[in-house]
């Protein structure tokens, strides 16, 4: 018999997740973001989830490339543009979009010989200090890419560091649009400025905000960059951790349990282990508290999570024992609950699944 431990992804949950983002910037195209294998849910399901996308956007090119041999004819964007200059040739023969952040990536197309036309995304730096040129230079570099014969349309583009904290204390979302208006001002082509938290707040910020594309990531997969929880804003989770209970111990006052000793009883407790650990991309450092369900009742975390195991409190649950179903996160218990209890967000919990966790589909 396989191992209890199983990830169940809902395509159709995914599909609601997309029509949402949609709903919420309809005058825009979507891509559906497919970074880091989905999310961990898988490039191919991940595809079919998302079937009703403008495009699939990623960074990873063998990924990109896998997604044309499983059929996707639509747009493929590579939001970190090319590692090298021989991607470029790559780049054309698979009709991928490309980002462009640095000098060097158009030295790159500069120097490269191709013969397809190749549409880009150029990249400015707002405020987020990671990728792309800053405002006061951003004119040249698109007129050093409008130069080539060979470019296409040029999507302007740039990244929220704070779209769930729109009065952020160090760096507003207005500020950022502000420098991103100033350094666009004048050139054309079509803008693509909203993340997941950008594209949950679209309506409420339409006056300051306008992207003719949106990028939503985590929320397709049914978590929320920050503010409201998923379900307050329509959000389904898209994948469901879940296993079962394989032991149970009963233990009075001053037992401890599991290594290091950390917990200790005030009083009797019936203790039920899972079989579920940090191996399986559980967060080892989940503290005391950590909401689990048990046979659909909510519980909490005791001692350290191992590798294989981890522990949780039935004290107050007379009928659970071996056997008994339990939900880590996903479908009734939000996987950003259990994240923020971690210190974590749910985009990590999601990426670090195990490959040994089983995979369905329901």
């Amino acid at each position: 018999m396989p191992r209890p431990i199983v990830a169940t992804i809902h395509l159709e949950s995914m599909n609601h997740n997309l029509a949402r983002a949609k709903a919420c910037a309809p005058q825009a195209k979507a891509w559906g973001v497919l970074k880091a294998n989905g999310y961990g849910h898988g490039l191919e399901r991940a595809m079919r989830g998302f079937a009703a996308a403008d495009g699939l956007a990623l960074i990873e090119f063998d990924n990109a490339v896998r997604l044309r041999e499983l059929g996707w004819s639509k747009p493929i964007l590579l939001l970190e543009g090319c590692f090298d200059a021989d991607d470029v040739r790559a780049m054309a023969q698979y009709d991928f979009n490309c980002a462009v952040h640095c000098d060097e990536q158009i030295a790159w197309l500069e120097a490269a010989e191709v013969k397809r036309t190749i549409h880009l995304h150029l990249k400015m730096n707002t405020g987020m200090n990671r990728l792309g040129f800053k405002p006061e230079a951003f004119a040249a570099a698109h007129a050093r890419l409008r130069a080539l014969p060979w470019v296409g349309e040029i999507t302007l583009m740039t990244h929220f560091a704070n779209a769930d904290e729109a009065g952020h204390p160090v760096l507003t979302l207005h500020e950022q649009i502000r420098r991103f208006n100033l350094g666009a001002a004048g050139l054309p082509g079509p803008y693509s400025l909203a993340n997941s938290a950008g594209t949950l707040h679209q309506v409420e910020l339409s006056d300051v905000l306008v992207s003719d594309w949106v990028r939503p990531g985590v929320m397709l997969y049914g978590g929320t960059p920050g503010g409201r929880s998923a379900a307050e804003f329509g959000l389904r989770p898209t994948m469901t951790l879940s296993s079962e209970i394989i032991g149970t111990q009963n233990i009075v006052a001053g037992d401890a349990v599991g290594y290091g000793s950390r917990f200790q009883a005030e009083r009797p407790m019936r203790i039920g282990v899972v079989a579920c650990g940090y191996a399986d991309g559980y967060p080892r450092h989940a503290p005391l508290g950590t909401p689990v369900l048990v046979d659909g009742v909510r519980t909490r975390l005791v001692g350290r999570v191992s590798m294989d195991m981890l522990t949780v409190d039935l004290s107050d649950l007379p009928n659970a024992g071996v056997g008994s179903k339990v939900v880590l996160w996903g479908e009734g218990m939000p996987i950003d609950e259990v994240a923020e209890a971690a210190g974590t967000i749910g985009y990590e919990l999601m990426c670090a699944l195990a490959p040994r966790v089983r995979v369905v589909e329901g």
